[in-house]
């Protein structure tokens, strides 16, 4: 037996709740950016994130309201991404914090930063993957604005490498889920593609 839902009838709270607990578990994009104005830099978790494209090599993040992030990379035209590892939990959760637009996560929370080589926002000196992004275009919702950033330049800590390959088991990363929930890598499982050439009983013709 099933419950149903339907989301004419419901609130928006209530239908962020179910969304966000039943889409999981979402990966994290742990944003910088700095602000037009006061040059600012701003530092904050994004849980609506992924890859957009290969080629051009295109990632996205949602901004559900008007957020900094959104607003400075609306006004600069870049930002990074930068990996959320488990190590950093309370770090991440505490960049979420509604400052007031103008105090630096990075300074608040006590976040070392070192400079991006393609773009002018920071990134997050103990994250194992940075991916600059310079924006390609926006796109809107309701309350909420997809950003799409075309990666620029990656760079990844030679601690998560193996034979060039970032290594998951190494990088550790963290997921949102749903109410105050955050997960963590868990088990890892492996298996090959089947390929329809070799699709048990295929039969050709």
């Amino acid at each position: 037996m099933r419950i149903d839902f339907d989301p004419e009838t419901m609130d928006r709270q209530s239908v962020y709740r179910l969304l966000t607990a039943v889409v999981v578990p979402r990966p994290i994009a742990w944003i910088s950016t700095i602000s037009g104005d006061s040059g600012s830099a701003n530092l904050a978790p994004h849980s609506f994130y992924t890859i957009a494209s290969v080629q051009p090599p295109i990632v996205q993040f949602t901004s559900v309201g008007r957020k900094d992030s959104l607003r400075n990379v609306e006004e600069t035209g870049e930002f990074v991404v930068n990996f959320a590892p488990e190590q950093m939990f309370e770090q991440i959760n505490a960049t979420a914090t509604d400052f007031p637009r103008g105090i630096s996560e990075f300074d608040e929370v006590g976040v070392a930063r070192e400079p991006s080589v393609r773009v002018k926002p920071p990134r997050v000196a103990a994250s194992p993957v940075a991916l600059e992004c310079e924006l390609h275009s926006t796109l809107r919702f309701g309350d909420s604005t997809v950003v799409f950033g075309r990666v620029v330049h990656a760079a990844v800590s030679e601690a998560v490498l193996s034979d060039r390959h970032p290594e998951v088991r190494e990088m550790r990363p963290l997921s949102r889920l749903g109410k105050d929930e955050w997960g963590t890598l868990g088990d890892v499982l492996e298996i090959s593609r089947i390929r329809y050439a070799d699709w048990p009983g295929r039969i050709d013709g």
